[in-house]
C-alpha cells in the first residue's frame, strides 16, 4: 500500500460501515485520519468506528437533521472535517422504465442524489470558514453510460457527475475540491439488490474482465482527499477496468 498523508484529518463517510465505504475508512484510518462513519447501521458503523478508532453516527442521508446532527457530533468529538466521502447509495430493482415502479425511483434518486447533496450542503459552509475542504462524492459508470434495466440508478449518478462539476466550480477559488468517481461494479453487498441477469451484464461490459476491488476504488478516493490533490477539481475519475471510453 503506498502512503497517502491525512495525518490529523477528520473525514465523514456516508454508508462507511461495508463496501466501498468501509475500505475508504480503513485506508483513512491507516494514513493517519481519523474516520467518521456515518451509516443507517447503527450498530455495524460503531464496530467499524471502534477498530478504527473513528467515530459513528446514524445517519438517513435523505433526512438533512440527521446529517446536521451527526455533524456536529463528529466535530465535537474529533475536530473540524475537513473531508467528505458522499458513497451511500442503492441501486434500485431491476427493471424496464415501463414496469419501474414509481416509489422505487423516487427512493433511488433521494438516497444516491439527493442524499449527496444535503450531505455537501451541511459540510460545505464549515469549510468556507475554514477555507479548506476535500469532497468526493460516489458516483458510477452507470451515470456516463447508461445501464438498462436500471434507469434510476443511472440516472441518479449521472446528477451526481453534474452536481459535482456544478460545485466544483463554486468552491473553484477556495482551497475545497470537489470531485467523483466513477466505478465500474464491485463485488460488494449492493450485488444483493440486483439480479444475476444484471451482475453478469455488467462484468461483460468490463474489459479487465473481472471486478473492482473495493480497496482500489478507496485508494483513487482517498488520493483525491488529500492535500496533494490541489489542482483538480469538478473532475470525474474512472476506476472501470477499461470500461469508460470517455
Amino acid at each position: 500500500m503506498n502512503a497517502l498523508d491525512l495525518k490529523g484529518r477528520v473525514a465523514a463517510i456516508t454508508g462507511g460501515a461495508r463496501g466501498i465505504g468501509l475500505a475508504v475508512a480503513e485506508r483513512v484510518a491507516a494514513s493517519g485520519g481519523r474516520p467518521a462513519i456515518w451509516d443507517v447501521d447503527l450498530a455495524e458503523a460503531e464496530k467499524v468506528a471502534a477498530r478504527l478508532n473513528g467515530f459513528a453516527a446514524q445517519v438517513d442521508v435523505t433526512d438533512y437533521g440527521a446529517i446536521e446532527s451527526a455533524l456536529a457530533r463528529t466535530e465535537s468529538a474529533l475536530g473540524p472535517l475537513d473531508i467528505l466521502v458522499a458513497n451511500a447509495g442503492i441501486t434500485g430493482p431491476n427493471a424496464t422504465v415501463d414496469a419501474y415502479p414509481i416509489d422505487a425511483w423516487r427512493q433511488v434518486i433521494e438516497i444516491d442524489l439527493t442524499g449527496v447533496f444535503l450531505s455537501c450542503r451541511a459540510v460545505v459552509p464549515g469549510m468556507k470558514a475554514r477555507n479548506y475542504g476535500r469532497i468526493v462524492n460516489v458516483a458510477s459508470i452507470a451515470g456516463k453510460e447508461g445501464n438498462p434495466n436500471a434507469a434510476a440508478y443511472s440516472a441518479a449518478k449521472a446528477g451526481v457527475i453534474g452536481f459535482t462539476k456544478s460545485l466544483g466550480k463554486e468552491l473553484a477559488q477556495s482551497d475545497i475540491r470537489v470531485n467523483c468517481v466513477t466505478p465500474a461494479a464491485a463485488a460488494t453487498d449492493i450485488f444483493r439488490q440486483m439480479t444475476q441477469a444484471q451482475i453478469d451484464y455488467m462484468l461483460s461490459k468490463i474489459p479487465a474482465g473481472r471486478f473492482a476491488q473495493v480497496e482500489e476504488i478507496a485508494a483513487l478516493i482517498c488520493w483525491l482527499a488529500t492535500e496533494d490533490c490541489s489542482f483538480s477539481t469538478g473532475g470525474v475519475f474512472d476506476v472501470s477496468g477499461g470500461r469508460a471510453t470517455y
